[in-house]
Formats: structure tokens, sequence, C-alpha cells
């Protein structure tokens, strides 16, 4: 039997990856879209040819699974929704724009039973999971800091409309690492400085964000999460991890495998990849994982985890001092 999976919303630019991992996953299926914006979902479902819903209700009647791709501020009303329907969820980062919003999406599915999955791809990397698999095994020792970034272009568009975003950069692009950089250490963050700067775009949300996280013991990290590549560089994929052992220091770039393609004037710098599918291996987890009846290895509570550290960041940034996790 099929898994049917409907997607809420085309706001996101990863939608269309989503849908091409639902269409080649053997047993899975998506029946189509809903969008609050009609014009942008039927667009969007015609470009890649598949139904568009009109009323999300019908859509959730439909399906047994649900990707939530609206705009940051939404996805607490839309999983909250779904999960009342029984319906299983892959949400996009950030979980929520408040730690409060993502409690609430952990709770629903609770009381739901059903999956809440993150959308967190780098944790699938061949290359972080060796490196983690290093780190667990302690090859070279304990592991003492991490240096990392997770930069980017400008996305435009609601994501830096603070109301449906909740934030700019540091909303954007701590999530990812903060996850990554807590699968390394085995612990959550106790403390964030953060700074932030809106000298490259000046708009009214961040463009740069540079955090420090004290992880307890002397061990620490620094991310640096910004929207500081020119407009002909590619949006995603700059995600990087240097991680300082006592014996060692190990250098990731989770993207890596790809050949860049620089054109002549204007042209955009484009990548070609050969390499692992992050995005399929993901989806492929959510759907594996609703099969078997187990917990998908990136959880909703890893997702709350994140946005612990984008909140503490955001009060950081109001205080000019460090600022501890709220449980």
């Amino acid at each position: 039997m099929n898994l049917r999976l409907g997607i809420l919303s085309a706001a996101h630019v990863h939608t269309a990856s989503y849908v091409d991992c639902c269409k080649a996953i053997e047993g899975a299926e998506c029946l189509g879209v809903w969008d609050d914006n009609p014009e942008r979902g039927s667009s969007f479902a015609a470009a890649h040819a598949i139904p568009f819903f009109g009323d999300m209700n019908h859509l959730l009647d439909a399906c047994d699974a649900v990707v939530i791709t609206a705009e940051n501020v939404h996805h607490v009303e839309l999983a909250t929704c779904a999960a009342e329907r029984g319906k299983h969820i892959l949400c996009e980062k950030p979980l929520a724009t408040t730690v409060r919003d993502a409690h609430q999406m952990v709770e629903a599915a609770k009381a739901g039973g059903v999956t809440l999955m993150t959308a967190f791809p780098c944790p699938f990397s061949p290359a972080f999971a060796k490196a983690l698999d290093v780190v667990q095994r302690g090859v070279h020792g304990p592991l003492m800091a991490i240096s990392a970034t997770n930069r980017g272009t400008c996305p435009g568009g609601w994501f830096v409309d603070p109301a449906l975003s909740g934030g700019g950069a540091l909303m954007d692009h701590v999530v990812h690492v903060a996850d990554l950089m807590r699968r390394l250490l085995g612990k959550n963050a106790t403390r964030v400085h953060a700074q932030t700067g809106n000298q490259i775009h000046q708009m009214v949300c961040e463009d740069t964000a540079m955090l420090t996280l004290d992880y307890g013991s002397g061990v620490f990290a620094s991310l640096d999460s910004s929207w500081s590549r020119l407009p002909t560089y590619r949006t995603w994929g700059d995600v990087t991890l240097n991680l300082v052992f006592e014996a060692a220091v190990i250098e990731l770039d989770l993207f890596h495998q790809e050949v860049h393609h620089y054109g002549a004037g204007l042209v955009p710098h484009k990548t070609h990849g050969f390499g692992s599918n992050l995005d399929m291996l993901m989806v492929q987890e959510f759907v594996s994982a609703i099969r078997e009846g187990r917990p998908p290895s990136v959880t909703g509570e890893d997702g709350l985890e994140a946005v612990r550290v984008v909140e503490a960041g955001y009060r950081s940034v109001q205080s000019g001092q460090p600022e501890s996790l709220v449980a």
C-alpha cells in the first residue's frame, strides 16, 4: 500500500525537492499541494504535474502524511491541525519560530500518536556520519571545540519579512548546524552569545549572525550563519565544520561532492552534485519510520532543541550578553 503524502504550502524554496522525492520513492505517492495562496499553489501544482487542493481539509482527508513547507510562522498551526487529524508530519526547519510553538507541535504529535520529523537533511550526509562515528569511538580523544559555518545568499521573499519568517539569517541558518553540533557533542548547549547585523543588505532583519555556544566543561563552538554570499553564489550548500580534538583536527564540507560551474559576466555560480541526495535520504527515512512504527532519526524534539538555541541567540542580541537556554 502506498503512503500518501500531501504538501502543505508551496511557500518554501525546498518544496519542489520534496515533491520530486515523494514521486521517486517506491511505495510513496504525492497526492497534491494545498496553499493558503491559491495563485501560488495552483501555479506550483501545474509546474510539477500534481493536483492543487483549494481546501486543506480535502487534502488531509485523502493523505496519510504531510510535508509542511509553509512560511515559518504557520508551522505550528498546520502541524497541530495535521496531528489532530492523525497525519504524520515532516516539517521544514526551523520547526517553529519560538520554543513555545515548537513545544506545542511536539506535544500535539504525541497526543495524536503521529510521527513528527524535522526537515534537517545534514545528518544524512555521509561525511557527517563518518565524523560522528569517529567522535563517538573516541579515535582522537575528546572533542573540545567546533568552528562551523552555514552561509549563503539572501533568499529574499518572505524569508526577509519577520512577520512571516520570525527573523533573518539567525532564524534561517542557525538550526541546521546547532543540530549537528548537538549530535557531535552529545549534549545541549548551555549558553549562547550572539551578534547580528544588517549592513550587507540593510533590511529590517539581520543578514549576518555570529554565535558562540558554550557546552560546559570548557567545550565551545562558533557559528557563522550569515547571508553573506554574493547574489551569483548558490543559496544553499556552504555547511562546514572544523572539529578540534585533543589529538587532531577534522575538517568537514558537507556538500563537497560537486562540480562548480562559474559562468562569464553575471551568470550565476552553479553546482552539479555527484554525491548523495540528502533530501532523498531524509524523505526516505520519514517514510520508513512511519512504515516501521519507529521514531525517525531526526525528531520533532531535535527541531525543538535547535529552536532553543535560536531563541537564546535573539535574547543575547537584545541583552548584549550570553544567554542561557530555557527549558
